[in-house]
């Protein structure tokens, strides 16, 4: 699980870091070379996708934190794994991610949000 874990570390550092070349070499780090991400509001394919993506987001959302929320499970090469993010500490939106990892890499991430400002509670 420790190797899952410092992957989810990694993965959460790419949407924290706001440096250009820093984010990047982190993404390098962290996935693969044509990786995907998708979630309900946004969709990044290959490395260069996903960094713009993360760009957008903290255009978006300055000075907002990701942190993960619960502890990283893991089955094979598959991850499971909570986030939480706002400014401040505050946790203002959060979900779940899922993945699945080739090579010691990030190879897809599905994301659901599971709160958010103004969404309906089920």
């Amino acid at each position: 699980m420790t190797d899952m874990t410092k992957l989810i570390d990694d993965y959460i550092a790419c949407w924290n870091e706001t440096d250009a070349g820093r984010r990047r070499a982190l993404i390098d780090r962290a996935w693969t070379e044509r990786a995907t991400y998708v979630d309900p509001m946004m969709s990044g394919e290959g490395r260069g996708g996903i960094d713009a993506m993360i760009a957008g987001v903290q255009a978006k959302f300055p000075g907002f934190r990701f942190r993960v929320s619960k502890p990283v499970e893991a089955v094979a090469d598959r991850v499971r794994f909570s986030w939480e993010c706002g400014p401040d500490g505050a946790s203002v939106i959060g979900g779940t991610d899922f993945a699945t990892v080739a090579d010691g890499r990030l190879s897809a991430v599905t994301g659901f949000i599971d709160f958010a400002p103004g969404m309906a509670k089920a």
